[in-house]
């Protein structure tokens, strides 16, 4: 049976980043990273704008080039999936069948995207935008002739996705089934704005809708059909309605976790020496008043991949990484600092209109969080604020024409 004294799974930014900072911090032990898809380890975010957008081809997506992997002694087992985790026995099964031990595993799957529960999502033509796969076939259906697309999800991905389809000409309908896009991670005054942004780019935004099901020809995709009968013709539909945590073997075999798999400070799971890191692990925030739960961000997986590392290498330390986030669509790029976790009061710096201004988020008069559009004073020294608990007065830390950095 072959083994490692560290074994990453997952093939992403977290296990990326853990295997790079290993080697970094001296770790001279051996490490394998199994890796679901068949590629090395590259960048994500690019692939619903740039990649999709062919501003970028997929080679410079990479987080290393190949030959750096082998240049760090760092072995990849690709295209490979663990279907069992033995905790007692530090054994994995793989989807081949063979069995690989470990000394210390950390888990950096991820998440996989969330599937309608509705008839129709086995058709051809419905897509996800998770993977370079789900681009590729995507980019070959539109390069086909495709120009009816439906995208199905008001987050940060949907959101993307439309925006990159409607600057390539293509008739985009985005279906969100709350009243507002973003609903779930920022306010009322940025939903506004960006629903009023896709609007006037040609997107025709459906809020408050239900997705009955997918129609189609026995075959390929036709249409979406919402609950109130209405069917909304599509040749190409975009399920951009979260993730999954894919943290089911760990699951299996006796590790705490409801969303995702709990890990304490150290982003140890329940399981003894098995890690979990970035989209699938749960934990307490310090910037969420200690709320359980999983963050989706680069940031927070390169950061818990880097203290996971660390510990390996005898440098424990609790996590406590600042969260931070960016979403870029069209000329606007969104920066976010801090999370809105609770809030109860929001104020605007800036006018919305001149596409320019920040929704600064409170909490009993203390800056939680702020987001950022075309804004990056405000981001560079609001997180300051964030990070200092500081409890500004209303009138100043709406006055755009005073600096953030004033106020500490």
């Amino acid at each position: 049976m072959s083994k490692a004294d560290v074994v990453i799974v997952g093939a992403g930014h977290g296990g990326a980043q853990c295997a790079i900072a290993l080697r970094q911090n001296g770790f001279e032990g051996t490490i394998t990273v199994i890796g679901r898809e068949p590629e090395y380890p590259y960048e994500r975010p690019p692939l619903s704008k740039e990649y999709f957008a062919r501003e970028k081809t997929f080679d410079r997506l990479y987080i290393r080039p190949p030959t750096f992997w082998a240049e760090k002694e760092v072995e990849f087992k690709l295209a490979t999936e663990v279907t069992r985790v033995d905790p007692k026995a530090h054994e994995l099964t793989l989807s081949n069948g063979e069995t690989f031990g470990y000394g210390k595993l950390v888990w950096a799957t991820g998440g996989d995207p969330r599937r309608l529960s509705c008839s129709g999502t086995e058709l051809a033509g419905v897509h996800a935008v998770r993977t370079r796969e789900d681009c590729d076939t995507l980019m070959a259906e539109i390069d086909a002739g495709t120009r009816n697309i439906v995208v199905i999800g008001g987050g940060y991905i949907g959101l993307e996705a439309a925006a990159v389809l409607s600057k390539m000409g293509l008739n985009v309908t985005l279906l969100e089934a709350l009243p507002r896009v973003l609903a779930r991670v920022a306010g009322e005054e940025l939903s506004a704005f960006y629903q009023k942004e896709h609007a006037g780019h040609g997107v025709h935004l459906r809020t408050d809708v239900m997705v009955e099901c997918l129609e189609g020809d026995g075959h390929k995709v036709t249409g979406v059909k919402l609950a109130d009968g209405e069917v909304i013709p599509a040749e190409a539909v975009i399920v951009g309605i979260g993730i999954v945590p894919a943290v089911g073997p760990l699951i299996q075999a006796g590790a705490a976790g409801a969303n995702g798999v709990d890990v304490d400070e150290y982003c140890r799971t329940s399981l003894p020496d098995i890690y979990a890191i970035g989209d699938c692990a749960a934990f307490g925030c310090d910037y969420a008043g200690g709320t359980v739960m999983r963050v989706e961000s680069v940031q927070n997986a390169n950061d818990m991949a880097t203290c996971v590392a660390k510990a390996l290498c005898g440098d424990e330390k609790p996590y406590h990484a600042f969260p931070w986030f960016w979403s870029n669509q069209y000329d606007l790029r969104l920066q976010t600092a801090g999370i809105n976790v609770g809030y109860d009061k929001t104020v605007i710096r800036g006018n919305p209109d001149e596409r320019s201004f920040s929704v600064v988020y409170l909490k009993e008069g203390r800056v939680i969080a702020l987001d950022c559009v075309n804004a990056v004073k405000d981001y560079v020294q609001g997180r300051k604020l964030v990070e200092a608990r500081l409890t500004p007065k209303l009138d100043e830390l709406a006055d755009a024409g005073k600096p953030l950095k004033e106020l500490m």
